[in-house]
């Protein structure tokens, strides 16, 4: 357990800015009856058992963002909310720009990707 104090301030909920995205999509989604909460914990669960098998031990922080995303993404494909052929599309274009980007810039997805 980590002890907080004023020269050892609470770590931020989110290290990085995608997963508060990614969470605040996922509550907003379901506050407007795209899927219930219970429906997202079990998808969600899923993901996670599903990772494990895969790697091994998770590690409770990019793992745990994997899984959340790979939910997601599972859970608006089946409600017909999203193509896959667009979800991937739109990863491949993601990394590409991800990659072209220089160090502590900001990325950006070329118009029309």
């Amino acid at each position: 357990m980590t002890i907080c104090t004023p020269d050892r301030p609470e770590p931020p909920p989110f290290s990085e800015p995608w997963h508060a995205q990614a969470f605040a999509l996922t509550v907003h989604l379901s506050e407007r009856g795209n899927y219930t909460w219970p429906e997202w914990a079990e998808r969600f669960s899923a993901e996670l058992v599903a990772l494990r098998g895969r790697q091994g031990p998770l590690d409770g922080g990019a793992d745990y963002w994997a899984a959340w995303l790979g939910a997601l993404e599972g859970l608006l494909t089946e409600r017909g909310m999203a193509e896959p052929a667009v979800v991937d599309r739109l990863k491949e274009a993601w990394e590409a720009a991800y990659l072209a980007t220089p160090h502590g810039a900001p990325v950006q997805l070329k118009a029309g990707q």
